[in-house]
């Protein structure tokens, strides 16, 4: 019999809880646990993009910082060996270009023009000085390849001493060598440089060259009407009564003038003796030749002063007939243009500007 107040089995189709449990079996996933999959996942990259949440962290930055020291130690060692080595080449380069002075070497069995400039003031002690063109010149007439020399000039003038001793060089090896010696005058050839150009067989000039100046001049100041202005007195003591001739700060006697001139005249005869013997019967001589007047190129070859136009090339292509030119010139090294570059210049043109003896040229 049925008890009609039991209560009717319950379906389990029809249970709530039975229902939500096997439709989680086979639905998605809520949000909520992707969002904490999400979160994971996260929380995994962070972990391994901080190093501090790895094991062993600080020995591996450790590493790296004392590798990258080393590295850099290596590199800067490196950086001041290269620098040593280099300021060591340079210096070797310095001293061996400061030691080193030659004439450019030439094959002697190449026929070749061989060429010696003198240029600027001739001085001792400078490009143009006795020491260097003369040791020029030798090496030069020595050469067999060389078949004659040319003398470029390019000179105002200077001491008649160093052009006298250029000049007698000159006749020496042009005598024993049996070589021409060609003197080509770019802008002038005048005073001492000119001494020196009339040792040449030939004299070529631009028509614009300045030839000339055939005389000799001592100058110099004196400042004693100044000092009497200005009420400086001159306390000069000198054993013998000419000690203190040419001092700027003394005044000058006739005796001394006369002294001085005399000096200079004959000096102006020694030069104008080796012009006519350098030049001989070319000469047109007239009454200006030899009173320190200068001439054009065009002039100088109407007076006899030189022989015609032409310049380094004309004279080794026409007149040697050797177009090869070798230029045997003793210049100043690398250390002693420095050097006057930075001072030795300055001085010793100070030293000369106190001399009390003034240059004779």
């Amino acid at each position: 019999m049925n008890d009609s107040n039991r209560p009717d089995p319950i379906d389990p189709s029809l249970d709530p809880a039975s229902s939500a449990h096997d439709l989680g079996e086979n639905q998605p996933e809520p949000p909520a646990g992707r969002a904490q999959q999400a979160t994971e996942k996260i929380a995994k990259k962070s972990a391994s993009a901080d190093p501090s949440s790895v094991p062993g962290w600080e020995r591996a930055t450790l590493e790296k910082l004392a590798f990258a020291s080393l590295n850099e130690q290596k590199a800067t060692r490196r950086w001041k060996t290269f620098v040593r080595l280099s300021w060591l080449a340079f210096f070797v380069a310095l001293v061996w270009m400061a030691l080193h002075r030659g004439t450019p070497a030439s094959d002697a069995t190449v026929p070749h023009t061989a060429v010696v400039e003198i240029k600027g003031e001739i001085a001792a002690g400078a490009d143009a000085s006795a020491e260097f063109v003369n040791a020029a010149l030798r090496a030069a007439f020595e050469d067999e390849g060389s078949k004659a020399i040319v003398l470029l000039i390019n000179s105002p003038g200077g001491s008649p001493v160093q052009a006298g001793m250029m000049n007698d060089e000159i006749l020496r090896l042009k005598a024993k060598y049996k070589k021409p010696v060609y003197a080509v005058v770019e802008e002038s050839c005048a005073s001492a440089a000119y001494y020196i150009a009339v040792s040449a067989d030939q004299i070529f000039v631009d028509k614009a060259s300045i030839v000339g100046s055939i005389g000799v001049l001592m100058d110099g100041f004196g400042f004693t009407g100044l000092m009497d202005k200005l009420g400086v007195e001159r306390r000069l003591l000198t054993a013998g009564e000419n000690k203190g001739f040419l001092d700027p700060f003394s005044a000058q006697t006739e005796k001394q003038r006369a002294f001085a001139q005399a000096m200079l005249n004959q000096i102006h005869q020694q030069f104008i003796a080796v012009v006519k013997a350098g030049r001989g019967n070319r000469l047109k001589e007239t009454p200006e030749m030899f009173s320190g007047l200068f001439w054009t190129g065009q002039q100088a070859i109407e007076l006899g002063l030189a022989d015609q136009l032409g310049n380094l090339d004309y004279v080794a292509r026409e007149i040697v007939k050797t177009e090869e030119v070798i230029d045997y010139t003793r210049r100043d090294n690398v250390a002693e243009r420095l050097a006057k570059k930075f001072g030795a210049a300055m001085g010793e043109g100070t030293v000369r500007a106190l001399k009390a003896l003034p240059m004779i040229r």
